[in-house]
Parts: structure tokens; sequence; C-alpha cells
């Protein structure tokens, strides 16, 4: 089994990233990730998600949700822990499909 950390060794560096923004198809924001220490990981998956895919849809939810490997099942057994996995797992349930904005 991967580990989180050992698969954010092969993303792309964040270094030039603020925040990601994340938007409803009417514009509106519906949730934000700050770099910072506490969500850096967070900050990196999504921004793969967002060179692959360029949107949050179900696809990218799915392979968001493998690369974060083994924060999933704790994120399903204690949801509100890691909403960054909870909205991954919101988009696959609703279908809905998400931009996002790199700051």
């Amino acid at each position: 089994m991967d580990l989180f950390q050992d698969m954010l060794k092969q993303l792309p560096d964040i270094d030039h990233i603020k925040e990601i923004k994340i938007l409803n198809q009417k514009g509106h924001q519906s949730g934000v990730i700050f770099n910072r220490p506490s969500s850096s990981g967070s900050i990196k998956l999504y921004n793969h998600l967002f060179l692959v895919f360029g949107e949050l849809n179900t696809e990218a939810a799915t392979k968001g949700l493998n690369l974060y490997c083994e924060h999933v099942k704790d994120a399903k057994d204690n949801r509100g822990k890691h909403p960054n996995i909870d909205r991954l797992l919101d988009i696959i349930k609703s279908k809905e499909t998400f931009k996002i904005e790199i700051i």
C-alpha cells in the first residue's frame, strides 16, 4: 500500500501557490485551501488534479482519493476531520463539477 507522504514526493512543487479556491459552476467560492504546513499536502494533491483534469469532477475526485492513500479510511470513519477528502467524497456522491483556481 502506498503512503500519502511517499506519493507527495512525486507531485510538482507548490512553493508558488498561495491558495487554491474551489468554485461551483456559478463561480461562487465553495472552499479554499491555504498553502501552510497543515495543508500543504492537500495543496500539492489539488494542484496535481488541476494540472491533470482542469477541474474537480468525479474522475478527478476518484483519482484524488487514490492519492490520499491511508487517510481516506480515517476520513470516512471521522467525517469532518479531513475536509479536503470529504469534498472529494461529496463530489463522487453528487456528481457535481467544481472549478479550481490557483492563486
